[in-house]
């Protein structure tokens, strides 16, 4: 009877107030919906029944069915249809779900088998007692550490959708970028076309040699073969970005621009780029959190000190509270890594771990620091390097061009020298548009480098001796 009533109370030590924070059917999405909001990558949505999908699929039809679509609504899109991010989502709840249960504490269950060759049925019940009692003890560990691995679900998930949405801009980008290259081929098309009719019937009045002709055809054969080149491209990069956006351009008809914004005034970046990328990037976050899971599973509780990234790459196991740790003169950023006592340990898998982790957490700082001064440096050379052609190299092929029809009206240059520096002039707006595709491509990594991506929850378990 003893037995029976100790099972029962420890029926009664789930812990409620966990429970309440991770039972909802929605359990850790604000925090996602949160970070994606602070990002500007538009709202996330997840969607778990057939009416939201449904609900979900109309609004994406009444978005774009028949419109141009602008880079903010193509992300929009994506970010409401597309099913691998749901599925992402999916893993969120499945970690609540682990939560709950530990949650939850020991289920009692007794379980007697009469039969002469049961055993000793009070060693079982005894046996059974001694395990729900050790559950029960170990119950709020484990419950933290499931609480952290359910946290780094949750920057898990908002890396995905991060993710998302930079890849969509860049599909889109792509793709913009790929069609404004057709409206220009085409424009050359016509002249190259006009030029290659001229020279035939020049052929026929004898004025114009075979192989003068046979140039003119060539050109206008070449320009035709870049011309259906540059549309094949136009339609893989817009199914590229209808995949990410989760439709299929055989039920749904959208366009696309025919040409990218503007550039800017100045480039979109900050100077405090490596700052920022410390403080938001969500995979340094998990880091973070990897390193409390592995503490909380080892029951390590004593922070001994905090060391920078650059510190700790140099030596973990070194003491360096007495030295000086070198950081960026003009920025002065510091990504503090904390360190536990790991002398108290009796596993040696335990330590291996926790040091792993530490080592796998100030590399990453490291890589972000790299990448974010890598996508400034990229956004503001893009950036310049796209006004020159804009500015000073597009100008001078206006200026030879208008020079060169002056001379065709005073009968001084001929049609095909005109039609040459049509061809220059070609080349040198396809290079300005390329360089104003750069540009919008790095700004968006500007965005990637300082929020990062694809993280993966509960990267290690640390298994204990």
């Amino acid at each position: 009877m003893a037995s029976v009533v100790t099972l029962g109370l420890l029926a009664a030590c789930a812990d409620t107030a966990t429970i309440d924070r991770v039972s909802g059917p929605r359990a850790g999405f604000a925090a996602v919906a949160d970070r994606s909001k602070k990002a500007q990558i538009g709202a996330a949505a997840w969607h778990q029944s057939a009416a939201e999908i449904s609900a979900a699929d109309a609004r994406t039809r009444s978005m774009i069915q028949g419109k141009t679509v602008t880079a903010e609504t193509a992300v929009q899109v994506a970010m409401l249809n597309n099913r691998g991010l749901q599925a992402a989502y999916a893993d969120l709840g499945l970690s609540a779900a682990d939560v709950w249960e530990t949650a939850l504490g020991p289920v009692p269950s007794v379980g007697i088998s009469v039969s002469g060759l049961a055993g000793n049925v009070a060693r079982t019940l005894e046996a059974t007692l001694i395990t729900a009692v050790l559950d029960a003890a170990t119950a709020k560990p484990r419950t933290r550490v499931a609480e952290l691995r359910f946290e780094q679900a949750q920057l898990a998930a908002a890396g995905e959708t991060i993710s998302l949405a930079v890849e969509t801009r860049r599909a889109w980008i792509e793709a913009v970028a790929a069609f404004e290259a057709v409206a220009l081929i085409k424009r050359s098309q016509n002249a190259a076309d006009a030029a290659s009719e001229l020279a035939s019937e020049l052929g026929r009045t004898g004025a114009m040699n075979a192989a003068d002709q046979a140039r003119e055809h060539a050109f206008n054969a070449e320009i035709a073969a870049e011309l259906a080149d540059a549309k094949l491209e136009a339609q893989l990069a817009k199914e590229r970005l209808a995949r990410l956006m989760g439709v299929s351009l055989g039920q749904v008809t959208f366009y696309i621009p025919d040409a990218l914004p503007g550039l800017p005034g100045r480039p979109r970046s900050r100077a405090d780029i490596e700052r920022l990328a410390l403080q938001n990037r969500v995979d340094l976050a998990a880091g973070r959190l990897e390193l409390e899971a592995i503490a909380a599973d080892y029951k390590l509780t004593g922070q001994t000190r905090a060391v920078s990234d650059i510190t700790i790459l140099a030596g973990l196991e070194s003491e360096r509270d007495g030295g000086e740790t070198e950081t960026n003169p003009v920025l002065d950023v510091e990504f503090e890594i904390p360190l536990y006592d790991t002398g108290k340990l009796i596993s040696r898998r335990g330590a291996l771990a926790y040091l792993k982790a530490a080592n796998q957490l100030a590399q990453a700082a490291v890589n972000a620091r790299a990448e974010a001064r890598a996508a400034h440096l990229a956004v503001t050379g893009k950036h310049s390097v796209a006004l020159h052609w804009r500015d000073v190299v597009l100008p001078l092929r206006r200026t030879i061009d208008e020079e060169a029809l002056k001379s065709y009206s005073g009968m001084i240059t001929s049609t095909f020298e005109l039609l040459e520096d049509a061809r220059d002039g070609l080349e040198a707006q396809l290079g300005a548009g390329e360089a104003k595709r750069d540009y919008w491509l790095a700004e968006t990594d500007v965005t990637a480098a300082i929020w990062g991506g694809n993280v993966s929850a509960g990267a290690s378990e640390g298994d204990k001796e």
